[in-house]
């Protein structure tokens, strides 16, 4: 539940501040994860400068790299450093007292894998050590009243590395995501004590650091081909906000005994549902085709309602029929029904926005079939079904 009257900071970012509930909590203890290289600590850096502009101190604490690569990085990006205090150290102990000296308003521990207190003899980033060092910095920012934000890492499943318990420890879990090769990063709230979850933030990757994205259907649709087959546009819903994105599936034929099926940003045993309906519902022969999936831009879809569109995709590519400037959603069941989803409102302002007004989905709760969804989109003749 939101926290009503909470003494908040506002970092100066306002997409930084939408997804905390209006800004850091005074006392409180975030926790950010991401992939290496997906640009946590320029974040940071940049929040840094944000709230020095506002009159706020930030003591950055790294274990990972020395003062003066730190230096280089607020350089590059452009950051005042009058009112950011560095420091390079792994001794919780030693940051606590630096805290305790300085009094900053927000301290920033990069990472928390990689400090430690000096009687647990084990190695930083095992359990008993990243515990421990949380439990000292999370009763170092209750009894200070100062914000703290923990770096963690992220394991290869996109999971953050050490105890589960840390992030039952701490006041908000947010995660910074994005493809590396793109510069589109999404700033993501999976728990907050103090706000609502699942916000997300957006930004854009450049040379000089992170740049707020105020209209991130535009980004995502730029490079889009709408006369080039399997490729459809649905609309997401995250927090309040409906984002318009791209979906890409290719399929191809193969003699392997077991077809690749290669999925990105979508859950696959979602992909591998659909790919079951269309073939027993509708007949498409998928059963020796390798079929690739993609959401473009590094974004990660977890609704149902991508289901549709993930279909529609994957029939266009298979028949070689454009789908043109086509957008959908709806959750496939294993009947070959397309059930409606929530927000059909919010999804379909967005597409109005965007000037992309031939969709298909279930309109006023009523389910249609897969079949005729494809006959509506003009890959499937009437004649083909059955």
């Amino acid at each position: 539940a939101a926290a009503e009257g909470a003494d908040r900071l506002p970092t100066g970012w306002p997409e930084v501040d939408r997804v905390l509930g209006g800004g850091l909590v005074r006392g409180s203890v975030v926790l950010l994860g991401g992939e290496p290289g997906v640009g946590k600590s320029t974040l940071l850096m940049q929040l840094a400068g944000g709230l020095g502009a506002l009159g706020a101190r930030t003591l950055i604490a790294s274990a990972e790299e020395s003062v003066q690569q730190v230096v280089l990085r607020a350089q590059r990006l452009g950051v005042a450093t009058a009112a950011v205090d560095l420091a390079a150290d792994d001794d919780v102990d030693a940051i606590i007292a630096l805290v305790e000296k300085s009094r900053p308003d927000l301290v920033v521990v990069d990472s928390i894998q990689t400090v430690g207190v000096p009687e647990i003899l084990a190695a930083p980033g095992g359990v008993s050590q990243v515990r421990e060092s949380a439990a000292r910095l999370i009763r170092l920012a209750k009894t200070t009243g100062i914000a703290a934000v923990l770096v963690g890492h992220v394991t290869k499943e996109g999971g953050l590395a050490g105890p589960k318990i840390l992030e039952h420890m701490v006041d908000v879990v947010l995660y910074l995501e994005g493809d590396p090769d793109r510069g589109l990063r999404a700033l993501r709230s999976t728990k907050n004590r103090f706000g609502a979850t699942h916000l997300v933030g957006m930004f854009d990757m450049r040379s000089d650091g992170l740049a707020e994205v105020g209209d991130p259907s535009k980004m995502f649709l730029d490079g889009w081909a709408p006369e080039v087959p399997g490729t459809v546009v649905y609309p997401a819903v995250e927090g309040r906000r409906s984002v318009l994105v791209e979906i890409q599936a290719l399929v191809v034929a193969t003699n392997q005994a077991q077809p690749r099926r290669s999925i990105r940003g979508l859950a696959p045993p979602r992909v591998n549902q659909v790919l079951a309906v269309l073939q027993r519902h509708v007949g498409l022969p998928l059963h020796d085709r390798e079929v690739y999936v993609n959401v473009v831009g590094g974004w990660r879809l977890e609704e149902p309602g991508c289901d549709l569109p993930v279909a529609l995709a994957i029939a266009s590519s298979h028949l070689d029929r454009p789908l043109g400037r086509l957008a959908a959603f709806g959750e496939v069941g294993l009947a070959g029904e397309v059930r409606a989803v929530p927000f059909e409102a919010r999804r379909i302002e967005e597409l109005d926005r965007m000037g992309l007004t031939t969709r298909i989905a279930p309109t006023g709760g009523e389910p249609i079939r897969l079949a005729d969804a494809l006959v509506r989109a003009g890959l499937w003749d009437d004649q083909d079904q059955g």
